[in-house]
């Protein structure tokens, strides 16, 4: 699958970072850590422009976003159990990101952005629990951006090297998850005080 998402980027260039991205995030199980890298890669190249790279990143992650957002505040749970088997969605995923969902709020899909696997489907419990479209639009802009950008800067700063990095995308995603999680809770500590 790598091969044929490098395929894509290198033939459709901006064009093809944007539909791997808009099938990515709408629950197509697409390697974003692929993508976005292998884009950085070409910008490093000279074939494409880093920054231009980003943003049809991002703005493919929010198009993406949108069409899970719609298919579940539409679609429903009847939706996942037809055909979530086909984008290896269980319910039982679902349940647990409902839940955390309805624990965390709004937030949790800034936050659900930048984790791997949860950044896929996050889309769906939202528009499940009819969250404010513009909200959610806002929140998936801003969650996707420091992904994308940290993936594409990565691969244009490795350059020939781009493909080693995806071994350690996963820990080094953790630990900005925990340093962007600290920092909002210590903010809304200090508003609170």
């Amino acid at each position: 699958m790598n091969s044929m998402v490098m395929h894509w980027v290198q033939s459709g260039g901006y064009i093809g970072v944007f539909l791997a991205m808009v099938l990515e995030s709408a629950c197509i199980p697409l390697p974003s850590e692929v993508v976005m890298p292998f884009g950085g890669y070409l910008a490093f190249r000279g074939h494409l422009h880093l920054g231009i790279v980003i943003l049809m990143g991002v703005l493919g992650n929010v198009v993406g976003s949108l069409i899970s957002y719609y298919v579940g505040k539409f679609g429903g749970r009847a939706v996942i159990r037809r055909y979530g088997r086909y984008v290896r969605l269980s319910e039982r995923h679902m349940d647990a990101a409902e839940r955390w969902f309805r624990r965390r709020g709004d937030w949790v899909v800034f936050v659900g952005r930048l984790l791997p696997a949860i950044r896929t489907f996050i889309s769906l419990p939202a528009g499940i629990a009819k969250m404010n479209a513009v909200k959610f639009t806002a929140y998936s802009a801003a969650g996707s951006l420091p992904w994308v950008a940290v993936l594409g800067y990565a691969g244009y700063k490795l350059g020939q090297d781009w493909d080693s990095m995806t071994h350690y995308v996963h820990p080094l995603i953790y630990v900005a998850v925990i340093l962007v999680v600290g920092f909002i809770g210590a903010t809304v500590y200090k508003k609170r005080l």
